[in-house]
């Protein structure tokens, strides 16, 4: 600071120190205009240096900072200093902006910018799609004028910052949100949108499959409460009656058994701990083991026949390719008619090794077919119950699929019966009948 006064006030200093030695010399006017011109020189060039600089100021984008002497050289250095600074600075500030946005429209939530008025400032991608909105043609828009949901508004009014607002998307009416309300900056609000459909469908699932779960116990542990109850109010049994219901009761506790093996099986299936054992299976050996079983199952009431059209074997679970292709012969054999005809068939096709049961049985509407690996779900109830299933066979049968890396094929015609294969990609299956286990 003090060089700076310095270099402001030498040149008057020397200019007086010359008027005093001019003074005896030349006289007093003389000195006194000498010192006064000197003063004026002086001025004008402060008043160029201040023009130069008003110069500056109005346009420092496209203007380089101008050259001075003395003090204003001084000055305009400091201003090129601190303009290269601030354009560091500002390219800095730009590019951390600019990484900001490209991260934000990365993201796979929704973000809105939003000021004071609710006005939108910025949105990425993921926000256009779910509430219908633009960045380029609704900037400084009302959001609200464009989301006309009711809640929403109410939301937004509200300044609900506390709790999300979970709502259907403007753009999609399948998809669900959960939107959340963030305050940041000069009162600036930043909303963040997720798609939560899957986490809804999921809850939905879990509430259902409890639903599900608890009425087909009830109805069994109904049949065996009330029989139990008979006898215990019943002066004398009646023991050929009581035969019969001891059979039912009987009939309905393996009901309940077999709903909870196949709710642990499909527990068991699910679970991410578990790893799967990758062992050899004999396929001809597991064929004829599912014909045995059929047999027993049909009890002489149905056609059966086995078809091999290959040898070969497969790598995976021999526990569960059993469960899985049980499934499949007990309900081809659960509902076909007596009489009928049910076709177990191993063979290739391709690079693809299929296991089919074709059964002559009552088919299943095309509607339907795309659901029926769902838990509980059934095409008739009242048959489903009358013939015993429990509704989780075909879920066990796509679980174990998928850990095989393989697909579960249905078709079928009303009155023509139905085909349920269940497929294998060539990388599970086995050529060399020396890695098959030998019995």
């Amino acid at each position: 600071m003090l060089a700076l006064w310095w270099s402001l006030l030498w040149p008057l200093f020397m200019a007086a120190l010359l008027a005093l030695v001019l003074w005896p010399l030349a006289g007093a006017v003389r000195a006194l205009l000498f010192f006064s011109a000197f003063v004026l020189i002086i001025l004008l060039r402060h008043m160029a240096s201040i023009a130069a600089l008003a110069r500056w100021l109005r346009s420092p984008a496209t203007m380089e900072v101008p050259e001075g002497t003395g003090v204003w050289d001084a000055i305009f250095d400091a201003l090129y200093q601190n303009g290269r600074a601030q354009s560091g600075g500002q390219s800095n500030l730009n590019t951390a902006l600019a990484r900001f946005q490209k991260a934000a429209e990365a993201m796979p939530d929704g973000i809105v910018m939003l000021n004071d008025e609710g006005q939108i400032e910025w949105c990425n991608p993921m926000a256009e799609s779910q509430f219908g909105i633009s960045n380029h043609q609704d900037h400084l828009q009302r959001i609200s004028y464009l989301v006309r949901q009711l809640p929403f508004i109410e939301h937004l009014a509200a300044r609900n910052y506390a709790e999300p607002l979970v709502m259907k998307s403007a753009r999609n009416a399948n998809m669900t949100l959960s939107v959340q309300l963030v305050p940041f900056g000069d009162r600036q609000k930043m909303l963040i949108s997720r798609d939560i459909t899957h986490l809804e469908q999921v809850e939905t699932m879990r509430r259902d499959f409890i639903a599900n779960v608890s009425h087909e116990l009830r109805t069994p542990l109904t049949v065996v409460g009330g029989f139990l109850e008979s006898f215990a109010d019943a002066e004398q049994i009646d023991m050929a009656l009581s035969r019969r219901h001891f059979q039912l009761m009987q009939d309905q506790t393996q009901r309940m058994r077999g709903l909870i093996e196949d709710l642990l099986t499909l527990s068991r299936l699910e679970s991410t701990h578990e790893r799967m054992a990758e062992t050899p299976v004999s396929m001809t050996e597991m064929a004829q083991t599912l014909l045995r079983e059929a047999m027993s199952l049909s009890a002489g009431r149905h056609i059966l026949r086995l078809e091999m059209g290959t040898d070969k074997g497969l790598t995976g679970s021999e526990r569960d390719l059993h469960s899985a292709l049980i499934n499949l012969v007990s309900n081809a054999i659960r509902y076909t008619p007596d009489q009928g005809e049910v076709v177990l068939r191993w063979e290739m096709r391709g690079d693809e090794a299929w296991f089919c049961v074709q059964d002559s049985g009552l088919g299943i509407e095309p509607q339907h077919i795309n659901r029926l690996t769902e838990r509980f779900y059934r095409v008739d109830r009242g048959r489903s119950r009358e013939t015993g299933g429990t509704g989780l066979g075909l879920s066990i049968v796509k679980h174990v699929l998928t850990r095989h890396q393989g697909w579960l094929h249905i078709q079928s015609e009303p009155g023509k019966g139905s085909l349920f294969c269940a497929c294998f990609p060539a990388g599970r299956i086995i050529d060399d009948p020396d890695e098959l286990p030998r019995s």
